[in-house]
């Protein structure tokens, strides 16, 4: 049976409602109101150093944090999962010299004691020892932590995957998307013959005595925690290049397991065609300076920063891998644009569903663009508001009431809706020109390659750039669709001589959303100054309102 786009990708990433059995079973949760202690400081590095023991199923080594201070504090707090065992603290002098401190644990959290104050403008460099048997991932990536798969022929087959649960489920950090490192050193350590794809740049891979080897990895932008991540495996490579539109040469590379080098070698030219497309509309490949990796994974797929993690070989109904596809538009809605709290995380998923949409109307027109919405608005439940305005964790997002744990309608479906709804509103030109400096938002930007390239956002940037952009007032829209749950409902009433609309929005809101109504075959938009308006008709005629469907609304 054909499938939408969207429905497809619905159907593929749906949470399972058995999942709810997962629920609190940590004791601490991604993001939320941050910690004053944690708040107090500013991550600049993280260097990681971990040897995998694949058969014990367990990781030791340790985790460098440089920061700065911002805040007076004299505790410096990060997270750790409390199934990992911190063994000693160290504070870390411009000579490399390491001086033991106290630190307790307390919960899911590392309080170390920093010996004195420390003044804003000051750096700490504090690192941690630990080691442990990290939580199994019950049902990855949505409730994550590490799978320990085989190959077909009984080979190790490893990946991270916790972007809900939080990265603290594997090394210390500041687990908030408010704070990225500028950047990170990975240094991983595996038996022979494994391969380890991680993220950035490989610099380096020694072979050690105990046959094993070390993969020295450095990404050199900043990136979210959670977006930090391992796969290991006998990994063969498929590599080429892309030219970016930046005119910088991107090493593209992909890492299959042995037994998919066929697959993958039929998928592997769309990572630089979905790259054009993507670059095309949004702007240069953020990350440049580094590379472009995928790498084949035993749970579905995830947005890891230029190591996009995909494990499913299948096109769509329109000709194309729309998991690849989705993925790597993280790369834009995610990783170079991040959402400082989680109450924002429909920029990631709902804008990255939008662009699914775009690029099957490159593909197949206008025509099929709006099929591809057809059965996509049965998805959403509209259980929570898409983006409130209180701070939010991983979970709250995600999981909107305890007898109900939320698929993707509400977060990706909707929000693609919007921007849909904002299209027909503000017009096609308009949108694109507002979706790309929403990821560059000068040309300047878009020219670099390293650095301060990444940033943080909110809900109310993008509104702002699409005001600027149409020059139109939409906080009316933006208040109704994703700051309540509920949809606007379009009352149609039909006289002999009359076709009376009107809008019927949550707390009275106002809602001008003009309406078209096709009318002996032809088109026009009916103006809803005051949310109401009334169309005369003739004797006979039968109007269609909405014909198109453009309109997100109760059904």
């Amino acid at each position: 049976m054909k499938k939408t786009i969207a429905l497809t990708l619905l159907l593929s990433l749906a949470i399972p409602l058995h999942a709810q059995r997962y629920l609190g079973a940590r004791p601490t949760d991604s993001g939320g109101p941050l910690l004053p202690e944690q708040a107090a400081y500013d991550v600049t590095f993280y260097d990681l150093a971990l040897n995998i023991n694949p058969e014990q199923r367990s990781i030791d080594g340790s985790l460098r944090v440089e920061a700065k201070i911002v805040h007076p504090l004299e505790w410096f707090v990060l997270d750790l999962d409390t199934a990992l065992t911190a063994t000693k603290v160290e504070l870390l002098t411009r000579e490399s010299q390491a001086t033991l401190l106290k630190f307790e644990r307390r919960g899911a959290r590392i309080w170390t004691h920093l010996r004195r104050s420390r003044q804003p403008g000051e750096r700490a460099s504090v690192r941690v020892h630990y080691n442990g048997k990290p939580k199994v991932a019950p049902m990855p990536p949505w409730v994550g932590g590490f799978t320990w798969a085989k190959t077909a022929d009984g080979q190790h087959w490893i990946a991270t995957s916790v972007q809900n649960d939080g990265a603290d489920l594997w090394w210390p950090c500041k687990d908030h998307p408010s704070d990225e490192a500028d950047s990170v050193a990975i240094t991983i350590t595996v038996p022979k013959p494994l391969v380890v794809a991680s993220n950035g740049k490989l610099r380096h891979v020694s072979e050690n005595a105990n046959q094993t080897r070390t993969y020295f990895w450095f990404h050199s932008n900043p990136i979210n925690n959670y977006n930090v991540a391992l796969n290991i495996a006998p990994y063969r490579t498929l590599e080429t290049a892309y030219k970016s539109t930046a005119g910088e040469t991107v090493p593209v590379i992909f890492y299959a397991l042995p037994e998919s080098f066929d697959k993958a070698q039929a998928v592997f030219p769309q990572l630089n065609e979905h790259l054009a497309f993507y670059e095309k509309l949004l702007g240069p490949y953020p990350f440049r300076a580094d590379k472009y990796g995928v790498a084949e994974t035993p749970h579905l797929g995830m947005e890891h920063q230029t190591i996009i993690a995909y494990g499913r070989y299948r096109n769509n109904a329109y000709g194309y891998d729309d998991l690849h596809h989705h993925e790597l538009g993280h790369e834009w809605w995610g990783n170079l644009v991040t959402a400082m709290d989680w109450r924002d995380f429909w920029i990631h998923e709902g804008f990255c569903a939008y662009m699914q949409h775009l690029y099957t109307e490159q593909l197949r027109g206008e025509a099929t663009y709006h099929e591809s919405f057809k059965n996509t608005r049965g998805a959403v439940r509209n259980l929570k508001t898409l983006a409130p305005r209180e701070s939010r964790t991983a979970t709250q997002v995600y999981f909107a009431a305890p007898e109900y744990v939320a698929s993707d309608g509400d977060i990706y479906t909707k929000g693609s809706l919007v921007l849909h709804a904002l299209r027909y509103l503000i017009g096609k030109e308009a949108l694109l020109k507002t979706l790309r400096l929403m990821a560059y938002p000068t040309p300047e930007m878009e020219k670099l390659k390293d650095g301060r390239l990444c940033r943080f956002v909110t809900t109310d940037d993008f509104v702002a750039i699409a005001e600027e952009v149409s020059g139109m007032k939409l906080d009316w829209f933006f208040e109704v669709y994703v700051r309540r749950p509920v949809l606007p409902l379009l009352n149609i009433e039909r006289t002999a001589n009359a076709l009376s609309l009107r809008w019927d929005t949550p707390d009275n809101l106002p809602f001008p959303m003009p309406v078209e109504v096709k009318l002996d075959g032809k088109v026009q938009r009916v103006e809803m100054t005051n949310g109401a308006a009334t169309l005369a008709l003739e004797n006979g005629e039968e109007p269609v309102v909405d014909p198109k469907n453009w309109i997100f609304k109760r059904e």
